[in-house]
């Protein structure tokens, strides 16, 4: 298959590409420089002999060029983070963007296109579980773009075959969006916002690089719709204490009331968005603290034979070995010996160890409101550090 890959040197897109690339696939990514992680990931992808091209896909020429002679494309690039930019922005990018990259797979005779979409579509879970046919009720201009652009896809449904993948939260070795939990814990501090008891269902980034190579080929995944979420439910707090044991910490949990700072949020986004500033704390920085998302992906199973496999706690341990070893954790005799551990039990599901569970698609849980403990930080979670301008990055 000759592939493109849009969005290629941001986290899930770099690693996507890298992975066909070592299934054999002929593999061309067009991806953004605009800093070290992203130039870092350039790199690797030119050492396993994967081209990048840098450039807009909001630029028809461009987007023809990417395309010329490639059977399919998996689009990931998309603003997604991006603070103190207009809605404008948002809508060029994800939307129009995302037109005119398919407007130039017709013309070129592009087989397949797999639309990277997002969870952010539905808002958040309200009394059940997630499914592909859940009415959507995005919150704000990330969603409702993204959702935007989903009508975009279905609409040339009959022109080229299009799938759409809502991909839930998205982890594991070279992701720096969850690092900061692992610094505190290995600082032995966990914060938590809120009460810890919102869910969240991520997805570990080698089984949704899985999934998406198995979507972009699979027949009965044209003019589909899919959601991409991992084995199970965990909570807030549930996260952040497998992240403390991963790191091998006994954390001293605190705990901070959501209000004041979701008041201070409100307030520092109303100042800042008519100055063009970006706010140190905003309401998506809280997301992560106060939204729950649970799923079932049953027709991923069904029409795909795809189910993650991953369990959060396996895939914790996997992200911390990397953090660690590229230098982002400090590499303690401790961590040594988590590590001689963590290599002794394998990157797959743990049954008997559940974290949450969904009864007939109503969530069972033993959490209890107590003080919990994670990490605040202002960028704890959705990092932008050293972004020198407002752009993209998916993937």
């Amino acid at each position: 298959m000759k592939l493109l890959v849009t969005g290629g040197t941001g986290f899930i897109g770099s690693q996507l590409a890298r992975e066909a690339r070592a299934r054999g696939h002929d593999v061309v990514v067009t991806g953004l420089l605009n800093n070290a992680a992203e130039q870092q990931r350039a790199d690797r992808l030119e050492a396993a002999g994967i081209r990048v091209t840098d450039g807009s896909l909001r630029v028809p020429s461009f987007a023809r060029l990417l395309v010329h002679d490639r059977d399919a494309v998996i689009h990931l690039a998309a603003a997604q983070h991006d603070v103190g930019v207009s809605d404008d922005y948002f809508y060029s990018v994800n939307v129009e963007a995302t037109q005119i990259l398919l407007e130039a797979c017709v013309r070129a005779g592009v087989s397949r296109l797999l639309y990277g979409s997002t969870i952010g579509v539905y808002g958040a879970a309200h009394g059940a579980a997630i499914t592909e046919e859940t009415p959507l009720a995005p919150d704000n201009v990330y969603g409702r773009s993204k959702a935007a652009a989903e009508a975009v896809v279905r609409s040339f449904s009959d022109r080229i075959e299009t799938t759409i993948v809502r991909i839930s939260e998205t982890y594991g070795p070279e992701d720096l969006r969850l690092l900061k939990l692992f610094q505190a814990a290995r600082r032995g501090v966990s914060i938590l916002v809120g009460d810890g008891r919102n869910l969240h269902q991520p997805i570990h980034v080698h089984d949704l690089v899985r999934g998406l190579l198995l979507a972009v080929q699979h027949p009965a995944a044209s003019k589909e719709t899919f959601v991409f979420a991992g084995p199970a439910p965990v909570t807030t707090r549930e996260m952040t204490d497998a992240v403390s044991a991963a790191v091998g910490t006994s954390a001293r949990r605190i705990r901070i009331p959501m209000l004041p700072l979701a008041v201070a949020a409100r307030i520092t986004e109303g100042v800042c968005r008519p100055l063009a500033i970006r706010p140190p704390l905003h309401m998506r920085r809280l997301d992560f603290f106060r939204k729950s998302f649970w799923f079932q992906t049953t027709k991923a199973q069904r029409l795909l034979g795809f189910d993650a496999s991953i369990s959060f706690e396996a895939g914790v341990r996997d992200a911390f070995k990397w953090y660690a070893d590229t230098g982002y954790l400090k590499n303690t005799q401790q961590a040594a010996d988590v590590f001689a551990r963590n290599e002794r039990e394998p990157l797959e599901p743990r049954a008997d160890v559940p974290l949450a569970t969904l009864e007939n698609g109503q969530l069972a849980t033993n959490a209890e409101p107590q003080d919990l403990a994670t990490t605040l930080d202002v960028h704890l979670v959705h990092i932008n550090a050293s972004r020198p301008a407002p752009t993209h990055s998916s993937g």
